[in-house]
């Protein structure tokens, strides 16, 4: 059974249709990689998913919590089942937005002691298991300004594991990193992966989503155009649209 399912998405931002009927679904341990051009739907279609962008028509479900969205406006019930999805997706962003008045190891417990509840205690063993994954215990107590782009992303990706979610989403994470530094972050999404976490990851790295994702889907205006296994993908596309776009990679 799918742990993300998304069905006949569409989202309008004003008279501009972004996500054209998308229709999508993740296994529970499965890496799927988005790719497409710049302004295709990538990070809307995930920014719908945790509900930080409101989907005009669709369903989407999360580790069994279900929103059908019929209407713009959103129902009492339908907004505490959107709490619930957005505790169960940790998502990483293109920009870290870490605070920068917080420490590292403040910047992991913030969450978990305000939104989840939990001890202050309690969210640091959490919050030191996560940034010790990430290769980053030494610079627990350091400020954000004080860290390079790569320890940033990687200090993102360990607080939104800190809230210990059923899902992760990335958007693109690598595209604000200088490119010595993109290595140390996919290396950890590496690691996730091969750790069974379940991933939805736009990304512009083919050869992260070559070596990594079980499946690879291609989105063009808005639309899945094609989706199939990366060697397929990358070997053998089906579809003219995911050709030219591949054929200009190669060719850059």
């Amino acid at each position: 059974m799918p742990i993300i399912q998304v069905t006949n998405l569409d989202k309008h931002f004003g008279p501009l249709q972004v996500l054209k009927n998308i229709s999508l679904s993740v296994e529970p341990k499965e890496v799927v990689c988005v790719i497409g051009r710049s302004g295709s739907g990538k990070s809307t279609l995930l920014r719908c998913i945790n509900f930080l962008e409101q989907p005009t028509q669709g369903k989407i479900e999360v580790d069994g919590l279900t929103v059908d969205v019929e209407q713009h406006r959103l129902t009492d019930e339908q907004k505490k089942t959107i709490r619930e999805i957005r505790l169960r997706t940790g998502m990483v962003f293109q920009e870290f937005n870490l605070f920068p008045h917080l420490n590292v190891i403040d910047n992991l417990i913030e969450a978990p002691v305000t939104v989840k509840g939990l001890p202050r205690e309690a969210a640091i063993a959490i919050a030191e298991k996560y940034l010790d994954k990430v290769g980053l215990m030494f610079k627990r107590n350091e400020y954000p300004s004080r860290l390079s782009g790569g320890q940033k992303q990687r200090v993102a990706i360990a607080r939104a594991l800190a809230m210990e979610p059923k899902v992760m989403l990335f958007d693109e994470p690598t595209s604000a990193l200088d490119p010595e530094l993109i290595g140390e972050v996919l290396e950890v999404m590496k690691q996730l992966a091969n750790e069974g976490t379940t991933m939805l990851v736009v990304t512009h790295e083919m050869e992260f989503a070559s070596d990594v994702a079980d499946r690879v889907v291609y989105m063009n205006e808005g639309e899945i155009v094609e989706e199939d296994t990366p060697e397929k993908i990358f070997s053998a596309p089906t579809d003219p649209r995911t050709r030219q776009f591949l054929d200009r990679l190669l060719r850059a």
